[in-house]
């Protein structure tokens, strides 16, 4: 594995969700020795790094990001040494390993909420958010919980209500406690001392309060909601200021750095995504050499297809708000509809040229600055599975059934063999979730046979992305062309590249730069440019490079 400081910077991450990813004992459930089977399958993609969702113990009532231990792996995952064995692997086919950490809450069951709750004055009462009731003996204030209803729960023994901003089993960690970030921090430092080459840190911007618990302000009705929530949602029927993106949190992630500051080459990817400017919030979040390396940029989580003028003003403003590009571009995690259904609804023409957008959509991705992240399956253009509510498991789509469909259609198990029992996830049938009829045609073994498949062309085309300087780490220009085209160029003194993308369902001609041709990546995007102009076909590419 080549070192370097920092490797984040332009890193394809590639997100293991570890349910679903393979079975290997047979039970029906992913664990860690079923991912260092396929670390192959992920190098062989071209990963510089994965991102494996939580895999510490867990009553699992939010599949993991309900801790219950910190530094033990949860059993139904493995051992100890399993994960030892996991991450030398990693390391062994030259990738880093960024860990999930869920530092905003624990779960109901952690000891230091045993004790927390436990009376007024133990030492660990104020390690959690407590409030008396309202006059009328409510809740404190209007503060919903991101699965719904409120964001309260009575605890009769003490006679106080408890912050979760999601499950009730998920009460929330009191940060203003410096013993709590202190706490905090040794768990990052076990598992950097074990060799993890970074986190990922799960809600981030959901640390700290408004401590005077004023109601949160409605929403107008005029008034956007953030990228990626779901439109029903109404958790997002009010601004929810008082208990998200806390100006009193910042300094709280210089702590995080100093400490990551103290293992060479390890870096902090920031989860922002449901701040009221979710870019400007992920800014501050990385902003300076004392807060996170690097932040999620939900833009392109969107339930309406891409146009012109969308990725226009998002391209514009990350060109401003991260001028040195610590961004990671993703579609879609655990916790998304997957980008394809979710355009789905918009019209047989998504449906017809599906094959097409597929690829636009991967070469866009590799395209853009800064890292990017890759949600498993999503190579293999798997589409949401359809889970019936007999078999759902996400609580919070089980809460909100049927206003909101849940997690679960992103969450089913990676189809490895289209013909064999359990699609070559598990040895058994009777999976977690279930493995979604629609996933087998698309199963990696069939698109490992097919040099036209999407997995091929993935690959190809994150190969193509590190081998190009301008990728990556090179500035991005906004070129003016006509709607429905968004072009750009890839500025580098040794290998300027100009791409173009055709974001409508029909063929488009326009104008193609003096002096490029089609020598970039042929097996990419075959169109080269003839008297000057360019005709892209429906959701076409066109990468091209300077004549020799």
């Amino acid at each position: 594995m080549s070192r370097s400081a920092d490797w984040w910077r332009d890193a394809v991450i590639y997100q293991i969700y570890p349910r679903s990813f393979m079975d290997s004992t047979g039970d029906g459930t992913g664990d860690l020795d079923g991912i260092t089977a396929r670390l192959n399958y992920v190098a062989e993609l071209g990963a510089d790094a994965i991102w494996v969702s939580p895999f510490v113990q867990s009553p699992m009532y939010d599949f993991g990001y309900d801790v219950s231990d910190f530094c033990a792996i949860e059993p139904m995952f493995g051992t100890m040494d399993g994960f030892r064995r996991m991450l030398e692997r990693t390391h062994q086919l030259g990738m880093r390993l960024i860990m999930d950490q869920v530092w905003n809450h624990t779960s109901h069951l952690h000891p230091w909420f045993a004790e927390s709750r436990s009376s007024r004055d133990n030492p660990r009462a104020d390690w959690y958010v407590w409030a008396d009731p309202a006059p009328d003996g409510g809740p404190p204030n209007n503060w919903r919980a991101t699965f719904g209803g409120s964001a309260w729960t009575l605890d009769e023994p003490r006679g106080q209500y408890y912050l979760h901003n999601f499950l009730t089993q998920q009460p929330d960690l009191n940060w203003y406690n410096p013993d709590v970030r202190a706490a905090m921090l040794d768990i990052g430092r076990f598992w950097l001392d074990e060799g993890v080459d970074g986190f990922r840190l799960d809600v981030i911007n959901f640390l700290g309060h408004d401590r005077s618990l004023a109601d949160n302000p409605l929403r107008p009705a005029n008034m956007h909601r953030p990228a990626g929530a779901e439109p029903k949602d109404p958790y997002f029927n009010t601004i929810n200021s008082g208990n998200v993106c806390r100006a009193e949190a910042l300094p709280w992630l210089s702590e995080i750095r100093a400490m990551l500051d103290e293992y060479p080459e390890r870096m902090a990817l920031g989860e922002i995504s449901s701040a009221e400017d979710t870019l400007a919030a992920a800014s501050d979040y990385v902003h300076g050499s004392d807060r996170l390396h690097s932040a999620y940029n939900a833009a392109l989580i969107s339930h309406e297809p891409f146009t012109r003028g969308g990725l226009t003003d998002v391209i514009e403003r990350i060109e401003t708000l991260f001028p040195d590009h610590r961004i990671c571009w993703t579609f879609g995690t655990h916790d998304f509809p997957r980008l394809k259904s979710r355009w789905w609804n918009h019209g047989d023409s998504v449906i017809e040229h599906g094959h097409s957008l597929d690829r636009l959509l991967c070469l866009l991705l590799v395209t853009l600055p800064g890292s990017t992240c890759i949600y498993q399956g999503d190579e293999l253009g798997l589409p949401q599975a359809q889970v019936a509510f007999d078999q759902m498991q996400d609580p919070f789509g089980i809460a909100n059934y049927p206003l909101l469909l849940g997690r679960d259609g992103c969450r089913t198990p990676m189809p490895w063999n289209a013909d064999a029992p359990g699609a070559g996830f598990s040895t058994t049938e009777e999976t977690w979730l279930p493995i979604a009829d629609a996933h087998r045609p698309l199963a990696v073994d069939r698109q490992e046979a097919s040099p036209d498949s999407l997995l091929q062309f993935y690959r190809n085309a994150i190969r193509w992305r590190h081998e190009s300087p301008a990728l990556g780490c090179g500035r991005l220009r906004l070129l003016p062309t006509p709607d429905p085209v968004l072009a750009f160029e890839r500025t580098h003194p040794d290998q300027p590249l100009w791409c173009a993308f055709n974001l409508a369902d029909h063929s488009v001609t326009i104008s193609s730069p003096e002096g490029f041709e089609q020598r970039a990546a042929e097996h990419l995007s075959p169109w080269a440019p003839k008297n000057g102009h360019i005709t892209l076909p429906p959701y076409g590419s066109a990468l091209l490079a300077p004549s020799r």
